[in-house]
């Protein structure tokens, strides 16, 4: 299900952009037959800011069907079914979509907008802990507390928000690395995108501030979630790398997913803080196994 789309002005956009996204796999049989195969990809989905249309589908005849679910929170999945597949057959399923993804411009006012009393049962899941998120940990709520300590008192719930994305900025330095925590990240007082996403979630979550991740192709930026004075919520973007961006993303990037705690019917035990690729299968016999990979090219605009 699409996002529903915020009142009118509220949220406003810059220019589209589309591009042209082939996402699907290719699976090969070997050491004997395989069958049950299904292979399950993280796709582009709708949301308020982007749409995502299907421009040509190519099967090769053993793929069974090809469907699409929409797991909780935020993540869309491709999901490809191959029946059976002979010892040394292929199997290919490739998708086109067009994506068009429009930036957010700055907000004109903000003034009226509140963090909620009450969180709406649909935003309940991003005021929580999370993979990476460690928001009830000592050191994330003593840091939430003093961060807002050092608020004015008259600042408005959007300053108290722009406080904590401050704070990441001066004390969390950006450099590219290996993925980190809030925790992590805190402690080593540098991080990427991800990192510093993650820190300010988290104070966000620790102060009661609905906030999550947006994974977006080849980066990682957070959103946060304010009420107007009519209660209608609203979801705000920041930027975690290059040139401060509060309240407005300038680029408009193609979004994977939105959210940080994903579970999956076939992983029940995992929490997945990104809905990744994976593939299942059964041999024939005692040998068959099925390889192959996902493809994610792109094409042109």
């Amino acid at each position: 299900m699409a996002e529903e789309a915020p009142p009118e002005g509220r949220v406003t956009f810059g220019p589209p952009d589309t591009i042209r996204m082939q996402v699907g796999a290719e699976v090969k049989a070997t050491r004997g037959a395989c069958r049950n195969v299904a292979v399950y990809i993280a796709v582009p989905f709708d949301c308020t800011e982007q749409s995502v249309a299907v421009v040509s589908e190519d099967f090769s005849p053993q793929v069974g069907h090809v469907d699409y679910r929409l797991l909780k929170n935020g993540a869309r999945q491709m999901v490809i079914n191959i029946p059976r597949l002979g010892n040394g057959e292929t199997a290919r399923a490739l998708v086109t979509f067009d994506v068009t993804t429009r930036p957010i411009l700055p907000q004109d006012k903000t003034d009226d907008l509140r963090i909620p009393e009450r969180v709406p049962r649909e935003v309940r899941a991003f005021v929580n802990g999370s993979p990476y998120i460690e928001v009830k940990h000592q050191k994330i709520r003593t840091l939430a507390k003093e961060i807002m300590a050092e608020v004015p008192e008259d600042a408005t719930d959007w300053e108290k928000v722009e406080a904590i994305y401050d704070y990441v900025l001066e004390h969390i330095d950006y450099v590219e690395g290996p993925d980190k925590g809030a925790l992590e990240t805190l402690r080593d007082g540098r991080a990427d995108c991800q990192g510093r996403s993650m820190v300010f979630i988290a104070l966000c979550r620790a102060n009661k501030i609905p906030a999550r991740v947006v994974w977006v192709d080849g980066h990682v930026y957070a959103e946060f979630y304010l009420e107007d004075a009519e209660g209608n919520g609203h979801w705000f973007p920041i930027e975690s790398a290059g040139s401060r961006a509060f309240g407005e993303m300038p680029l408009a990037r193609t979004i994977m997913q939105k959210g940080d705690n994903f579970r999956v019917p076939e992983r029940p035990t995992e929490r997945l803080r990104y809905a990744s690729d994976y593939m299942l299968g059964t041999p024939v016999g005692n040998g068959g196994r099925a390889e192959g990979g996902v493809i994610r090219p792109h094409g042109g605009d």
